[in-house]
Formats: C-alpha cells, sequence, structure tokens
C-alpha cells in the first residue's frame, strides 16, 4: 500500500514538472542571397576611372538585419520575422554584390569599396527603398527597389534613378523567397549596368 502510494506521488510531481518545464527556444537561421548572375562581360575597361561603391544606405527596418515581411503590399504594415535573419545585413551584402558584379564584368581596371576621399573616381551610392517579402499566407514574391546615384569626385550626381524589381517564390518556404530575392536584385543590377555603360559609352563620345 505504502509502496503503491510513493509511486502515484512519484507520477505527480513528474507530471507537474514536465509542465513547468520551459518552452523549446526556436532556432535562429541564417540566409545569404544565392550567387550572383554575371554582367555581360567588357571587351575592355569601358571607365578610365576606378569604381567606387558605397555601403548602401537604407531607412528603419531596411537597414536592420531581420527578414522583412509585408502581408499586404499595398497596406505600408511591415513585419520583421524574430528568428529568420540575413547573415549580411541587406546594405552590406548588396555593397559586396555589386562590387564583385562589376569587378568581374572588366567595366573599369580598378572596382572596390573604399578609395581616399582625393582620388579621381566614379562613385557609386545605392539606397535601399524596398526589400520585402510580400504574400498572403499561401504564395509569396520578393520585392526589391534600390535608388543609384552615381558621382564623379563626389561632386554634382551624373546619373540617379530608381530601380524596382519583383521575383515570384517558388512555394511558400523562406528558402525559396531568398532565392527570389537574389534573382530580382540581380534584375536591378542588370538594368542598372546597362545604363551605367551606356553612360560611360556616352562619356567616351564627347
Amino acid at each position: 500500500m505504502i509502496r503503491r502510494i510513493f509511486r502515484g506521488a512519484a507520477v505527480a510531481v513528474a507530471l507537474i514538472l514536465a509542465g513547468c518545464s520551459v518552452p523549446e527556444i526556436p532556432d535562429v537561421t541564417y540566409f545569404r542571397l544565392p550567387p550572383a548572375t554575371p554582367f555581360p562581360h567588357a571587351e575592355k575597361p569601358l571607365s578610365l576611372l576606378p569604381i567606387e561603391v558605397d555601403t548602401f544606405n537604407a531607412d528603419g527596418v531596411y537597414s536592420e538585419q531581420a527578414l522583412i515581411c509585408a502581408l499586404d503590399g499595398n497596406s505600408g504594415a511591415l513585419r520583421t520575422y524574430h528568428y529568420q535573419l540575413w547573415s549580411d545585413p541587406p546594405t552590406h551584402a548588396l555593397q559586396t554584390r555589386l562590387v564583385a558584379a562589376l569587378r568581374e564584368s572588366g567595366i573599369a581596371n580598378l572596382v572596390t569599396d573604399r578609395l581616399p576621399a582625393s582620388t579621381s573616381a566614379l562613385r557609386i551610392h545605392g539606397t535601399i527603398r524596398h526589400f520585402e517579402r510580400v504574400g498572403d499566407g499561401k504564395s509569396f514574391k520578393a520585392v526589391v527597389a534600390i535608388e543609384v546615384r552615381v558621382e564623379q569626385d563626389e561632386g554634382e550626381p551624373v546619373f540617379e534613378q530608381e530601380f524596382r524589381a519583383e521575383e515570384a517564390a517558388a512555394d511558400g518556404t523562406l528558402n525559396a523567397t531568398v532565392a527570389a530575392f537574389g534573382a530580382a536584385v540581380d534584375k536591378v543590377f542588370a538594368a542598372f549596368y546597362r545604363d551605367l555603360v551606356a553612360l560611360e559609352g556616352d562619356a567616351h563620345a564627347r
């Protein structure tokens, strides 16, 4: 009888402890953009000046590391995921991506992320206007908008334009959305590259 009582008490204590256990904390997942699509390669450098790509600017949540979601693209309400982060803030990741793409294209003899202020150069400044996942819970797309300004020697801008692209995700997973972000960014950068090539072509013609 006593043994039965002790056994019942042990079971009760185990149930109480199980009920008071701390819930499992979700794992933090870090995402990075897929490899970039290369630009068309220039047969010879189109810019006689070195090119400097500055760290991108962004306001508010766009400067943070968390992935951003908008349940309605027209509502203006943005939310951030608590445990789903970019491995590198987009302001830095996009700078690195553009530097690498321009460098591999051969558009200039030198493409870098830092030059002395006294060096004569084309300086590219980007500002992130949109960088969010938009969806209704079933289907999603990546929306990317970047304003790009090109200056020569920190002077008046010789080029300034906003580029925007949207790319549908293959499915509802975040991995699919991250792939869509990569495709949308590549579309934006490809459009800018075409304009930059045209800009440099006009400069050589003058």
